[in-house]
């Protein structure tokens, strides 16, 4: 079984969802550390031409709280607005918008709860199956960080792969997943370029760019976009 362990990001970019694809499970890592400066409660956007950095409020952030531990402030409307107006003349923004004002008016307020939301709501859109598990569930050792929290999960649920997105080449050993059975593999996004509102393209954006700038059939061809290795 291929299982995959992310933190929750905040509208992240599609690499996102392919690595959702690419897995039979996924796990929200809602239990460790929140990362202050990191893309746990922002993300970019495009707005007048520019990559625009676009962030959820929240209260009592803290790197000594876990993600889960966190709740988001009341900026909700504000960040709707300045996304109705970056996007207002993107040609699928009317499909978009829709899924967007839907996760922001949401109720919750529990950051890992909101994002779980959230991300489940992309998956419907992009026709991921939504086949994942909060670590929090989970019954493991919680004093364990790092690499040994991550072969931790894979053992409990018995993954014979674990699939991790670029940055993770610098976080993890391929013999200690080896010795316990698990290969370790990297996923390569593939960012196609499409067209954005500007003549110069700029990728690594929010996966709101994406399904602004392309119908929901060719977004949910993107999202299988990528290679593994």
């Amino acid at each position: 079984m291929k299982v995959a362990i992310m933190q929750p990001y905040f509208f992240p970019y599609i690499g996102y969802f392919q690595l959702i694809h690419a897995v039979d499970l996924f796990v929200i890592y809602d239990d460790v550390n929140y990362i202050k400066g990191g893309w746990i409660n922002r993300n970019f956007i495009l707005s007048q031409g520019q990559r625009t950095r676009i962030t959820l409020q929240l209260l009592g952030a803290s790197s000594n709280l876990l993600i889960n531990q966190i709740h988001i402030g009341n900026n909700s409307s504000t960040l709707l607005k300045t996304i109705q107006q970056s996007y207002a003349r993107a040609p699928y923004f009317q499909e978009a918008i829709q899924l967007i004002e839907n996760i922001l008016s949401s109720e919750e307020t529990n950051l890992a709860r909101f994002l779980d939301f959230s991300l489940r709501e992309f998956c419907d859109y992009l026709g991921l199956d939504r086949v994942w598990r909060l670590s929090s569930d989970l019954k493991k050792d919680v004093a364990l960080k790092g690499q040994k929290k991550v072969l931790a999960i894979c053992e409990e649920l018995g993954a014979s792969q674990y699939v991790n997105l670029p940055g993770g080449r610098e976080l993890y050993d391929h013999t200690n997943f080896a010795e316990q059975g698990v290969q370790l593999s990297f996923l390569e996004p593939i960012i196609n370029p499409y067209e954005q509102s500007e003549d110069k393209f700029i990728p690594y954006l929010s996966i709101i760019d994406v399904i602004m700038f392309n119908s929901q059939k060719k977004c949910q061809q993107m999202v299988r976009e990528y290679e593994i290795v």
